[in-house]
């Protein structure tokens, strides 16, 4: 038995430290038997909701294994167990519950509402994300501020727009009509909320009357949210003087005129009156109200005449400069002469009419460069171009109608005399060459043949 017996070893021999692979086997056994939850994920998102309204709060598990789901509220008190309300806020109701979500929603938000929310999975170790709710307050006042009620054109005011008790801060925009302008904007904030005040300086102008500033705020909770104040501009009279008669054309001695004086302001024009620059208005000259009247021009009413209209802010003028010019010259209408021309060539009688208008009477022109007067020169100018247009057409006629009768007589003439020098001619050249029996004969007869050439014999000694 001694022999079977196996001597021990040193301590601390056999190659390792004693007990390590026992606590190795146990922690292997113990994971064995503990709910693992690390297949599972928690999935949540973000909520931005305006104050009044309704959020919404969703916890959502991928790869559920059936482990509970509950929502903590920012103190960490459970708002839900499942499908159960431990907390007692009737705002918070169930929307969905199942084994991978929990849905809740909370109404009538108000920035005490806001903070983060907790998701938690019940693993061991628990599972936790958390969501954020913000809450966005609209501005609460929207109030322009003018400086002044009326103005007067040329001044410079301020506006101010304020936007109270908003979160996040605003922003203020301007506008003129369809026209944005820029503004200077000072945000302040009290405890959570912001007031945001916009200046804008303007100078104004006649134009500007009556014409909407608007202040545009630009806000995530709220759309079109704006308000306009009407601008109120008084300004000086803007004179005009029209002429009533002659409605078109010149101003002639003789004629009457008649002028009106129309004036426009803010606030309208309480006085107006007529006056003659630089000199008395004439004697008959009739001023009724805005209306001026000359019943007969002359040359003694030339010189500049003022329509003068005035309200609280200030005065103006408009002037009207007349020239009176000469009375028309008329001109007769031109006549019509006929003349008649007779030619007798050797055989031939033609008869030629021309006609020929004839202009009597001629257009005065001014008396000096001043009262040259275009409308009337230019129509005289029209009259005596139509009658030299006319007396260049009958002389062009005439000279048409003498050429054609001159070669009318040069054919006749040319025509009688080839008539007269047609028909046979004869000579001497063969005489008694029509007796001869043939040709050879008749040559010898002929006169200066070779017969008659021997009375011309010529002897040489």
């Amino acid at each position: 038995m001694a022999g079977r017996a196996q001597p021990s070893g040193p301590a601390g021999s056999g190659g390792g430290a004693p007990g390590l692979l026992p606590l190795l086997l146990l922690l292997l056994s113990a994971a064995a038997i503990i709910p693992r939850g690390d297949g599972q994920n928690l999935v949540t998102e973000d909520v931005t909701v305006v104050e009044g309204d309704v959020a919404t709060i969703s916890c959502r598990v991928k790869n559920s294994d059936d482990s509970v789901i509950q929502l903590l509220n920012p103190n960490r008190q459970t708002i839900y167990f499942r499908d159960f309300r431990p907390l007692k806020d009737s705002r918070f109701q169930l929307v969905n519950f199942s084994n991978s979500e929990l849905r809740v929603s909370l109404t009538n938000v108000s920035i005490s509402d806001e903070g983060r929310y907790f998701c938690q999975l019940y693993t061991d170790p628990p599972q936790e994300i958390y969501t954020t709710i913000t809450v966005l307050v609209p501005p609460r006042n929207l109030v322009i501020d003018i400086e002044k009620e009326t103005a007067v054109e040329g001044e410079e005011i301020e506006l101010n727009c304020t936007a109270m008790a908003s979160r996040p801060a605003t922003t203020i925009r301007w506008f003129k009509g369809n026209k944005e302008l820029t503004g200077k904007s000072e945000v302040e904030r009290w405890s959570d909320m912001y007031t945001v005040t916009s200046q804008l300086l303007l100078k104004v102008g006649r134009e500007d009357d009556g014409v909407p500033v608007i202040c545009l705020v630009d806000h995530p909770a709220v759309k079109d949210l704006q308000t306009q104040r009407y601008l109120e501009v008084m300004y000086k009279p803007q004179v005009r003087v029209s002429q009533n008669y002659p409605l078109q054309g010149l101003t002639r001695e003789g004629e009457p005129l008649e002028l009106t004086c129309t004036a426009f302001g803010k606030p309208q024009p309480t006085d107006m009156r007529w006056l003659r620059v630089d000199d008395e208005m004439p004697q008959h000259v009739v001023v009724s109200g805005s209306n001026l009247l000359i019943s007969n021009l002359n040359k003694t009413d030339n010189g500049t005449y003022r329509c003068e209209a005035s309200n609280a802010v200030g005065k103006s003028h408009a002037d009207y400069m007349l020239f009176v010019y000469d009375p028309p010259t008329t001109i007769p209408p031109p006549t019509t002469t006929t003349t008649t021309t007779t030619t007798i060539p050797t055989t031939i009688t033609d008869t030629t009419a021309t006609t020929e208008p004839a202009v009597h009477g001629f257009t005065q022109l001014p008396n000096s460069a001043e009262e040259l007067d275009y409308g009337d020169l230019s129509d005289s100018r029209a009259g005596e171009d139509g009658a030299i247009r006319s007396v260049d057409h009958a002389v062009v006629g005439g000279v048409v109608a003498v050429v054609v009768f001159a070669m009318l007589c040069l054919l006749i003439i040319l025509g009688r005399y080839f008539a007269r020098h047609k028909g046979t001619y004869f000579t001497h050249e063969a005489k008694g060459a029509d007796d001869a029996a043939d040709a050879d004969t008749a040559i010898i007869n002929a006169e200066g043949g070779q017969n008659n050439s021997e009375e011309k014999k010529e002897y040489f000694i």
